[in-house]
């Protein structure tokens, strides 16, 4: 049989859904270029951006079988996954970087001036989220003591996505006036 060299996107998902290992071929010959101009963009980086680009074809052969035709064109589904998966490894060097070294910390680098000592009204966080409206209170719950993610919330609640994280952004100013501090003077006194 005669090697192919085009396809319809239709003829495509269904042999990629199928494991074809030549349309998966043909799928990172012709889309892997885009993809990769994407992933660098975000990560800035060569090496990371190959890690991302090999994660990303790793998930589009797992998860094929996901994509759905009526949702949008399989390059707008590929161009998702490589835009998350890049955003994904962004995200992971940047928790590695802000990662605290507790042993860098001395005795003698700590004075009574750079302790911060919360008045004792603040301490208990839980009594200060009861005080929050009904609706920002369950989702401050639900996300930050009961470990949801903001889709599961969504979902569980049967509420918009978006509806979610902006209650739960306005409950979060909401409490972030409450451990505000005026001045630096204040932290010391």
């Amino acid at each position: 049989m005669a090697a192919r060299y085009t396809y319809t996107e239709q003829e495509l998902t269904s042999l990629l859904k199928s494991n074809d290992r030549a349309a998966f071929e043909y799928l990172y010959d012709h889309y892997s270029s885009a993809l990769y101009g994407i992933i660098v963009k975000i990560v800035k980086d060569e090496e990371r951006a190959c890690d991302a680009m090999q994660d990303t074809f790793l998930k589009i052969w797992k998860n094929i079988g996901s994509y759905n035709a009526e949702k949008g064109t399989l390059f707008t589904w590929i161009l998702n996954i490589a835009r998350n998966t890049a955003i994904d490894k962004l995200r992971v060097e940047v928790k590695k970087e802000k990662v605290v070294k507790l042993e860098s910390v001395r005795d003698g680098d700590l004075s009574p001036a750079t302790i911060f000592n919360p008045l004792p009204a603040t301490i208990d966080l839980r009594s200060i989220v009861e005080r929050l409206l009904p609706e920002r209170k369950l989702l401050i719950e639900m996300v930050y003591f009961q470990g949801y993610t903001h889709e599961e919330v969504s979902e569980r609640l049967s509420l918009p996505l978006g509806t979610v994280k902006s209650r739960i952004r306005k409950a979060l100013q909401e409490l972030r006036q409450v451990f505000e501090v005026d001045t630096p003077e204040a932290i010391f006194a």
